[in-house]
């Protein structure tokens, strides 16, 4: 049966509104909204209503090994240590930390994920007997404490620009098209359109790992499929990345992709860090969306994203936890803003124009272009949308007497504490007063888990 609920103040696409009613079938979607209603019978919100965010880019395995790999070196350096760590991964492993990092997403206020899954093989670079046997143990993580996902199963084929040959640690994740699109078509067999919580795309690692004919052969064989069929993959993450691909075809990464590729809105490019100003109009332009990651892109020492001429030229962005070195989306978007004030020396990078915060301005990006990459209707309070709801701790300090955009600015930019009380996926509450009902077991197969590696 519907279900009725009433929020003082709810997050709604043109903005806050006081006095919220929100309607929610048996099936998890809004199927009404009404503002300045009287409460009535409904259900009383205790705390600012807002939609949950998407996550449009993570590598759940790594959520294990944060705070492992600070012993110094660069990029690259971070890249061999975490081979080494995923050659010790066994399916139970990946399912348990799965678990455990989409349970402290929802704590979080990410009620969505785009999984970039990347990990297919054994650690002699073997098939399992189902090809698809990890992508099971992330699913079956997402399923277990109730986020919403996109699996995005990776093509990984190269070990560098111009079809070089994989090295041996990278024997895990080495796909040719042929064996990846079976594992999507045995995914789509298996879960098919049974859950509206699970929505299946592709995602070809990056230029250097995925050959210009093979670019071309995923996409067609995923068009064939699904149309719409969201398409993530890595691009222009380091300075390094951007000489090798000058040297391999005479053209910059974002550059290659744009002018050899049908990039549309289907598509996040992840990270997309180091593009020309003419570039970076091109990717606006081209109705894509920009996966950014700042606390991992900071982590790693990646760079800054080229934000105010991107958002001049009316481009669209999502944000991620990538590593998860840092499970927030408040502190992904708070660092989003703040890097650029650093760099550009001056405040309001994101937003603080036509009378709308920067908080706000951030919230409303993020929500619009995480729903987009995961090509799922969720990200907004209105009729056909998945009820994917956070109530946010009007008891904390930074949150008293907050109304309107002030409650996004108090959000993203006051204090460190999670702000997220209750937690809604596709209607089903998995948070009640920052807590989660499997909170104790996901948590003790992790530690487990981590036992087991660490030995």
């Amino acid at each position: 049966m519907p279900t009725s609920y009433h929020a003082q103040h709810a997050l709604l696409p043109d903005g806050w509104a006081n006095d919220v009613t929100i309607d929610v079938s048996g099936a998890g979607d809004i199927i009404a909204v009404v503002v300045g209603a009287a409460p009535g019978g409904a259900e009383h919100l205790t705390g600012p209503v807002m939609p949950g965010l998407p996550n449009a880019h993570s590598h759940a395995f790594q959520r294990a090994m944060a705070g492992l790999a600070e012993g110094g070196g660069d990029f690259w350096g971070w890249r061999s240590l975490m081979y080494r760590f995923l050659d010790r991964l066994e399916p139970d492993d990946v399912g348990a930390i799965a678990a455990q990092v989409y349970l402290e997403m929802l704590k979080a206020g990410y009620t969505a994920v785009g999984e970039f899954h990347y990990l297919h093989h054994d650690h002699r670079g073997v098939p399992y007997a189902d090809p698809a046997e990890m992508a099971h143990r992330v699913i079956g993580g997402a399923r277990r404490v109730g986020i919403g996902m996109t699996l995005l199963p990776v093509l990984y084929s190269h070990g560098g620009f111009g079809g070089q040959p994989p090295a041996p640690e990278q024997a895990r994740l080495v796909c040719d098209p042929g064996r990846l699109l079976g594992i999507l078509e045995s995914l789509l067999r298996e879960h098919g359109d049974d859950d509206p919580n699970l929505r299946f795309g592709i995602a070809p690692h990056s230029l250097r790992a995925v050959a210009p004919e093979e670019l071309a052969v995923i996409i067609a064989g995923t068009q064939a499929i699904d149309r719409m069929m969201p398409v993530h993959i890595h691009v222009a993450e380091q300075t390094g990345e951007v000489d090798q691909c000058l040297a391999w075809c005479g053209a910059r990464p974002v550059e290659w992709l744009l002018s050899e590729t049908p990039i549309d809105g289907r598509w996040c490019l992840v990270h997309a860090t180091h593009m020309t100003d003419a570039e970076t109009r091109a990717l606006a332009a081209s109705d894509a969306v920009a996966g950014l990651c700042p606390t991992t892109e900071a982590n790693l020492g990646d760079g800054l994203f080229n934000l105010p001429v991107y958002l001049g030229a009316g481009g669209k962005f999502a944000i991620g936890s990538d590593s998860h070195v840092s499970v927030s989306p408040w502190e992904e978007l708070r660092w989003l803003e703040y890097g650029q004030r650093l760099v550009h020396r001056r405040r309001h990078i994101a937003g603080g124009e036509d009378g709308v915060s920067v908080g706000a301005a951030l919230v409303r990006q993020a929500l619009d272009g995480g729903a987009q990459a995961l090509g799922r209707p969720v990200g907004r309070i209105e009729m056909g949308s998945r009820a994917d709801l956070l109530v946010l701790d009007h008891a904390l300090a930074t949150m008293v007497d907050r109304t309107g955009d002030a409650i996004s600015d108090a959000a993203v930019f006051s204090g460190n504490r999670l702000p997220v009380r209750d937690v809604m996926v596709g209607g089903a509450w998995v948070v009640r007063d920052g807590r989660h009902g499997a909170e104790e077991a996901v948590g003790a197969a992790y530690r487990a888990a981590l036992a087991r590696l660490n030995a």
